[in-house]
C-alpha cells in the first residue's frame, strides 16, 4: 500500500473511555505549542443530544455515540502521528497494527455518515422519502418505531417525524441519516 503525502484523513483514536473531551482539549493545545496545526486539522468527538423518558418526563442529555474513540481529520506526517500518539490520554490508533505501522484512514462515505448524524457535516444526504411519508427510525432513543412526516428542513438535514408516545402523536426531531422510508 503507498503512502499519499499531503492528503487530508480521517482517523480513529482510542482514548480512555470517559476522556475524550480531555484528550480532544490537549490535542487542541499540543497543535499550537508543538507547531503541527498545519498538519492536523478538526478533532471530533461524536456526542449526539437525546431524549431520555424517566418516569413520564423527558429531559435532553448528550450521549457519546462512540466512548473511547474520538475522530481526527489530519495528514498522516510522522511528526503529526507522534504527537496524536504520545497525548496524554491516547491509548493508539484504530487500524495501527503496531510495531511503529501507521494506522489504515477511515472510509469517507463513513466519516460522513458520522459527520452528518451529529450535525457537521457539509455534504447532503440525499433522501427518498418527503413530508406525509411513513418513516422508520433507524437509531436514537426511537430507533424501530414508525412515524409520519410533518415537515423537513433541507439545510439541517432534519425531519419533524410524529411518533406516537404514551398514546399521543408527538413530533420529534429526526437526522435524515436516521431515517428510511417504511415499508407498508
Amino acid at each position: 500500500m503507498t503512502e499519499q503525502l499531503g492528503k487530508k484523513e480521517w482517523y480513529v483514536v482510542n482514548t480512555y473511555a470517559g476522556h475524550e473531551n480531555r484528550v480532544k482539549d490537549n490535542l487542541e493545545k499540543r497543535l499550537e505549542t508543538m507547531g503541527i496545526s498545519e498538519n492536523l486539522f478538526r478533532i471530533v468527538v461524536a456526542e449526539e443530544t437525546q431524549i431520555e423518558i424517566k418516569n413520564d418526563k423527558s429531559k435532553e442529555v448528550v450521549k457519546n455515540i462512540f466512548p473511547g474513540y474520538l475522530f481526527v481529520e489530519m495528514i498522516m506526517t510522522d511528526e503529526a502521528w507522534y504527537v496524536v500518539r504520545n497525548t496524554p490520554g491516547v491509548t493508539g490508533f484504530i487500524g495501527s497494527s503496531g510495531g511503529g505501522a501507521k494506522p489504515i484512514p477511515v472510509k469517507q462515505e463513513e466519516i460522513d455518515r458520522i459527520l452528518r448524524r451529529i450535525g457537521q457535516s457539509d455534504a447532503a444526504i440525499e433522501v427518498d422519502f418527503t413530508v406525509g411519508d411513513t418513516v422508520k427510525i433507524l437509531s436514537g432513543p426511537f430507533s424501530g418505531m414508525e412515524g409520519k412526516i410533518e415537515s423537513m428542513n433541507d439545510q439541517n438535514q432534519v425531519a419533524t417525524v410524529l411518533i406516537i408516545l404514551f398514546g399521543r402523536e408527538t413530533p420529534t426531531d429526526i437526522n435524515y441519516v436516521d431515517l428510511a422510508k417504511a415499508d407498508l
